[in-house]
Formats: structure tokens, C-alpha cells, sequence
């Protein structure tokens, strides 16, 4: 029972790191932009997490004035990102050009007839029961729709924090091996010795209880 609860609480630990890490880190959409728009957005407490905070200069009230861009992938699926500011809040990316991102945007809308197709870098998810969208970073034009980003910073981030916890596994195993191991068995062999003692006292109690009956006994 005890290794269910502790692998269920390390399954639930990963889940939580690797959901963080997908949400965060740049992904790259090769896609045609269709549209470009603002439009007055009503925030809640469901989804509010997944807009800009105020300190990126966008006040944090009911509705909010946001930028929009659509796009369509290759294979006419669609995608929207709204396209907001993240200041030098979390995540990192200290964007604070989402007017020109929204101009350069504009200028290289499509058709399906005569595509042009770009690379547009984002972070966050789309999850349209809740109203939320990946916030476009940045986006360049591309060769074509089978053009393939290689994602070289999360590839060099994800090594270093694999290295990063292996090495902080090593440090807890090595602090656990020279401080806790000897502490609990220091606290084991106090124990056993406690046992032992009792065991011998009431193996000395069964000892003169014996006597006693015997005693009562051979006297009568």
C-alpha cells in the first residue's frame, strides 16, 4: 500500500512538472495566417491564468481588448493565438511588441489558392471550453508547410534539467546515506535494545512467578 501512495504521488509530481514545462516552453506551428483582429474578451476566474497579468501594461478587469491571429495548417485545420504582451513576468519571454507582431501578421495574410506560410512561435494551449489560446512569441515566413524547427533550446533546457535532477538525486541519496541512514539505525538499535531489555524483564517475571507457584505449591 505504502509504494502505491508513493508512486502515485511521483506519478502525480511528473504530471504536474511535464504539464508546467509543455505549457511553458516555446513550441513552433507552421501554418497560413487568415486573419487578424482585435477583440473586447470577457475574463473569469477559470481562464484569467492564461491571459497577461496587469504589470504587462493590459489591466486585469472583467473584459480586456485582445489581439487575435487566425491561421490555418496544412492540412486545413485551423489554430487561433491571441497575441499579448508578457512583459517581464513568468513565462520569460519579455515580449513587448505584440502591436508590430500584430502589423507584421497582417501584412502576410493568405489564401489557400496562394499561401504564404510561416512559422509562428508560441507557448500556452488552446482549449476552447474555457476560451483559452497559445500566445503567438513571434513568427517568420518559411519555405513551406514541410519545414521542420528543430526546438534546440528545449532540447539544451530539458538536458540541463535531467542533469539538474540527477545530480540533486545523487546530493539526497549521498545526505540520506551519511545523515539519516545512521541516525535510524542508531534509533533501530536503541529499539532492539529496548526489546531486549523488556524480553529479559518478563522472561525474569515468568521466572519468579514460576518460583512463587512453585513455592504455594510445594507447600501445600
Amino acid at each position: 500500500m505504502m509504494n502505491i501512495a508513493k508512486w502515485t504521488l511521483r506519478g502525480v509530481a511528473a504530471l504536474i512538472v511535464l504539464g508546467f514545462l509543455h505549457y511553458t516552453l516555446p513550441q513552433h506551428d507552421i501554418v497560413r495566417v487568415t486573419n487578424t483582429y482585435n477583440r473586447v474578451t470577457p475574463l473569469s476566474s477559470l481562464n484569467s491564468w492564461a491571459y497577461a497579468s496587469a504589470d504587462s501594461g493590459t489591466g486585469q478587469t472583467g473584459t480586456r481588448d485582445i489581439r487575435f491571429i487566425e491561421a490555418i495548417y496544412a492540412d486545413d485545420s485551423v489554430m487561433v493565438y491571441r497575441n499579448e504582451d508578457t512583459g517581464w513576468i513568468w513565462p520569460p519571454y519579455f515580449k513587448y511588441d505584440s502591436s508590430n507582431l500584430q502589423a507584421k501578421a497582417g501584412g502576410i495574410e493568405s489564401t489557400k489558392a496562394a499561401p504564404t506560410w510561416v512559422a509562428i512561435k508560441h507557448y500556452g494551449w488552446r482549449l476552447p471550453v474555457l476560451s483559452i489560446y497559445p500566445n503567438a512569441v513571434s513568427l517568420r515566413e518559411v519555405a513551406g508547410p514541410d519545414v521542420r524547427i528543430i526546438p534546440y533550446f528545449n532540447i539544451i533546457l530539458l538536458a540541463l534539467l535531467a542533469g539538474l535532477a540527477l545530480y540533486l538525486r545523487m546530493k539526497w541519496q549521498q545526505f540520506v546515506a551519511a545523515r539519516v541512514e545512521p541516525i535510524i539505525a542508531e534509533v533501530q538499535e536503541t529499539w532492539d535494545g529496548v526489546e531486549n531489555r523488556a524480553g529479559d524483564a518478563a522472561s525474569g517475571a515468568k521466572g519468579i512467578w514460576a518460583k512463587m507457584k512453585a513455592k504455594v505449591v510445594g507447600g501445600q
